[in-house]
């Protein structure tokens, strides 16, 4: 399992317009809100947990529809599916999504605290939005693995991709905005929603693979 993560990581490294292209979408959507706001710094400071997590989980789903698409090109999809066990087919859909977020989703969080000072919002509340945002995007991507395993033998998947899974991370938004404004907005809590969204992020990191897995079989039948 280590190589294989190794491997996809490297091969996620060598592709690099992902994640460049991830990191410019969630600069751009956070750019462009204070022009559409207007120069209210207060208003900014409390929308700005929400900007940055609709600007992550929206940059989070570009290039989902990737993550299967170039091992059933090469067929070691179809090799995988036919020698690998259920459970063993759910371990490997689990390290690539893993590798997935540490080359396309992380360098969005490492950006935020940056972000951040764009949308005037204090030190503390940086370090929350981060936070969560570390805490719930791996959660989006075990659930955009399921619709990406569902669209893999399209040739254009992406938009369905898009489509299928961005109902299922509302949870994930409303808990991390929720928890990244706890920690500024009194008398709003930090901790019982930044818990609920490490419970979410583990249970899709549990039925995630397991559904991708079903998803791939049912593809290649």
């Amino acid at each position: 399992m280590l190589a294989l993560f190794l491997r996809e990581t490297r091969l996620g490294v060598r592709a690099g317009s992902g994640a460049l292209t991830g990191v410019l979408f969630f600069l751009a959507v956070v750019a462009v809100i204070p022009f559409g706001v207007g120069p209210d710094l207060n208003l900014l400071a409390r929308i700005g947990p929400a900007i940055l997590w609709i600007g992550a989980l929206l940059a989070s789903l570009l290039g989902l529809e990737r993550l299967f698409q170039a091992d059933r090109e090469d067929g070691s999809l179809d090799l995988l599916l036919l020698t690998g066990h259920r459970h063993m087919t759910a371990l490997t859909v689990f390290v690539k999504c893993l590798a997935h977020w540490t080359v396309n989703v992380l360098p969005l969080v490492v950006v935020t605290p940056l972000l951040g000072l764009f949308m005037n919002l204090e030190p503390l509340g940086i370090a929350a939005a981060t936070a969560t945002l570390a805490v719930g995007t791996p959660a989006i991507t075990f659930i955009g693995a399921v619709g990406a395993a569902l669209a893999v033998a399209l040739p254009r998947g992406g938009l369905l991709v898009s489509v299928l899974i961005l109902p299922l991370t509302i949870p994930v938004l409303i808990f991390g905005v929720a928890a990244a404004r706890g920690a500024v907005a009194d008398p709003d809590p930090f901790l019982p929603p930044f818990l609920i969204l490490a419970a979410l992020m583990l249970f899709f990191a549990v039925i995630g693979p397991l559904a991708a897995a079903l998803a791939l079989r049912w593809s290649g039948d």
